[in-house]
């Protein structure tokens, strides 16, 4: 299993950040034919993003298109257990994709309504947001 992350990156350790405003690039559909949005802000693990798209291409049998929209470039930080305050800041445990209200997340082509329908709301059970099963074109 091959997580996402990024090849290389100028630094190590980043910032928490706020999770705030919606999203304006990547909201609208551009590849495929049906999309997942997300409705609200957070976080999306790389492990997230791989468990939903196994489930996706499991349902389809591996037919269709998916693309995934989005990349998991920030890296999160954690102390080992039991191991007491201060001493800096902890090791990258792993790496997420900051999501914003309206964002896509994954989009599907070459498939019938019925299936992306279905397939969609396989993946999203895998995440922590709530999302949106959208149309090119509808929504």
């Amino acid at each position: 299993m091959a997580l996402l992350q990024p090849s290389r990156t100028k630094h190590r350790k980043m910032f928490k950040g706020k999770r705030t405003g919606v999203a304006t690039r990547g909201s609208a559909i551009s590849f495929g034919t049906f999309g997942l949005k997300a409705m609200e802000c957070g976080w999306i693990s790389a492990r997230q993003i791989e468990s939903a798209r196994r489930a996706m291409a499991h349902f389809t049998q591996r037919g269709g298109r998916i693309w995934i929209r989005i990349f998991p470039d920030k890296p999160i930080t954690k102390h080992p257990a039991e191991s007491r305050m201060g001493s800096g800041k902890g090791d990258v445990e792993g790496y997420v994709a900051v999501i914003k209200p309206g964002q896509l997340i994954f989009e599907m082509g070459a498939v019938t309504k019925d299936i992306a329908t279905e397939a969609l709301r396989l993946a999203a059970h895998k995440l922590p947001l709530d999302t949106r099963f959208v149309e090119k074109g509808i929504n």
